[in-house]
């Protein structure tokens, strides 16, 4: 359980919904993106390598929701390793067309 049991902060609140600081309940707010987002490949020793998402201005609970989102539309597997959102295969193209259908810059690395 993670809700605050005492705060010093005069201004602290837990949410109304569900209690906790920060809310739970509240869809990950996306941050204003600066730069564009990196899309590039990197094999690994064993299987065919992973695409990872880099620079990815979002929440943690928002990068689980957005790779849940493309591992479904692609059909592949995935995780989000150190912040980094990694999906199996080469989808750096798909996966383009797909945050830029979301609002983001993109660049893809070679």
């Amino acid at each position: 359980m993670d809700n605050i049991v005492y705060s010093t902060d005069p201004n602290w609140k837990p949410c109304p919904k569900c209690g906790a600081s920060p809310c739970r309940c509240a869809p990950p707010v996306k941050l204003k993106q600066a730069e564009p987002v990196r899309l590039s490949f990197r094999r690994t020793g064993k299987g065919s390598g992973v695409t990872l998402i880099e620079r990815l201005a979002m929440h943690p609970q928002g990068k689980e929701d957005l790779l849940k989102k493309l591992k479904k539309t692609f059909g592949v597997g995935g995780s989000v390793k150190n912040g980094v959102p990694e999906l199996q295969g080469d989808l750096r193209e798909k996966t383009a067309a797909q945050l830029q259908t979301l609002g983001y810059k993109v660049r893809i690395l070679q």
